[in-house]
């Protein structure tokens, strides 16, 4: 009997059927479209069985199941590794073409060239598009070509590329006849191998991003979007969002330019990862002291700041993006820790944990990084506090016990200031 021939949509780090660059161009071709996810082992194994993050994939690409079970098509789930799936899928399917958005982290790029190389071997196109970010890899650039390094001319060229160019959006709804009419099974979340986790992804919410400039700084009044894991798995649209924020509030539309330029500097300098991205810093003799650490992670620092920060990242997955600043510059500058340690647990933890953004922003608490604060700039946790937190609204709701008397600060900042001043001048690298 013969095959029939069809084509395959690859859903990764895009976890929607509307606005979706590579899905549009998959239902445009002359095949039905075989939606499909694969739970990629290789991620998997090194994560927790109720990791919030599979239980929001999951129910994300329920959600997309769903509306695919409207016009009688479904979503085809594997589990295991992409390379060896796709061997499989060969033998299945008479697939004439497979489409994906890209990814531009290290991992994933291997990732795909493998599984690109495969299906050339079959004679079979692999044809990938851009939907993860407005502009990529190097569309915007110095004008001799190289990548920039240093965020505000990166961004008053990416604003100058949006406002000649624009950026379209892409009616996916209206093609979706061109899904294949099946009726995968869709397996149970015990069956991949994880149960739910008690921590949420809240929904986004974006009726106070007009006041965002003025609110963004004070956690206690929780006015966040609660956009970025969104982002990171994909499940809104970055073209509709840019568009919406360009016409609502310069501020928010600033804050996803600085998501895009981290993901420029880690495709350019992959480096980043695992060393600094200014290797002059290289010779800094971090103290990393394993009890120092222990008690940062667990909120027992002795300023209320930095452990109200880090009992709701234990607690939620989430941490407001100011007091963000304040847990990691006090990580590697009060402790002088390995902004590596932090990047690590903030991984682990962070509900929109995204490779790029996370070394970028580590390495700006640092200093070691691209247009990263200075050595010398130490945040005074206390200070923060009182700018930022004056009525102890945010610490009470993360330390109940703070008003009973609160422990002493594990190290005193004018002293660990100086400590952290003469570490960095002593190992910065001239």
């Amino acid at each position: 009997m013969t095959k029939q021939k069809i084509a395959f949509f690859w859903f990764r780090r895009d976890l929607r059927l509307d606005d979706n660059f590579g899905l549009f161009n998959a239902l445009h071709s002359d095949f039905p479209v075989i939606p499909l996810f694969i739970f990629d082992e290789d991620i998997l194994d090194n994560l927790p069985k109720n990791d919030a993050r599979v239980s929001f994939i999951y129910d994300s690409l329920e959600k997309i199941n769903t509306q695919l079970k409207e016009i009688n098509s479904s979503l085809l789930i594997k589990k295991g590794k992409p390379l060896e799936i796709w061997k499989t899928l060969l033998e299945e399917y008479d697939i004439q073409k497979v489409f994906f958005n890209k990814d531009y982290e290290p991992f994933a790029i291997k990732r795909d060239l493998a599984v690109i190389e495969l299906l050339k071997q079959n004679n079979i196109e692999a044809l990938s598009f851009k939907d993860h970010v407005v502009f990529e890899e190097k569309e915007i650039t110095k004008s001799d070509g190289l990548p920039y390094t240093v965020y505000t001319p990166y961004k008053n060229k990416w604003l100058e590329k949006y406002h000649f160019k624009g950026v379209e959006e892409y009616q996916t709804e209206t093609l979706f006849s061109n899904f294949a009419k099946n009726d995968f099974k869709f397996p149970k979340l015990s069956e991949i191998g994880f149960e739910r986790s008690e921590i949420k992804v809240l929904p986004h919410n974006l009726s106070q991003i007009s006041h965002y400039k003025e609110t963004r700084d004070f956690p206690a009044l929780d006015s966040t979007s609660y956009l970025s894991p969104h982002l990171r798995f994909g499940t809104v649209s970055i073209r509709k969002l840019v568009n919406w924020a360009n016409k609502k509030n310069q501020t928010f539309l600033s804050e996803l330019i600085w998501r895009e330029f981290f993901i420029q500097i880690l495709f350019s300098f992959p480096k980043v990862i695992n060393h600094n991205f200014k290797s002059n810093y290289d010779g800094i003799q971090w103290r990393n002291n394993e009890d120092d650490f222990k008690r940062w992670c667990e909120g027992k620092t002795g300023y209320p700041m930095v452990d109200a920060g880090m009992r709701q990242l234990n607690k939620t997955g989430y941490m407001h993006n100011r007091v963000r600043m304040v847990v990691a510059s006090f990580l590697c500058k009060h402790l002088l820790i390995n902004w590596q340690w932090g990047e690590a647990y903030f991984a682990e933890k962070l509900l929109d944990f995204e490779l790029a953004s996370n070394v970028g922003n580590w390495q700006w608490a640092a200093g070691t990084g691209c247009d990263a604060a200075p050595y010398f700039r130490v945040f005074n946790p206390e200070i923060q506090q009182k700018k930022f937190d004056e009525k102890g609204e945010y610490i009470r709701k993360w330390i109940p016990e703070f008003d009973l008397g609160y422990n002493e600060p594990m190290v005193e900042h004018a002293f660990a200031r100086d400590r952290a001043i003469a570490t960095y001048k002593a190992g910065i690298i001239k």
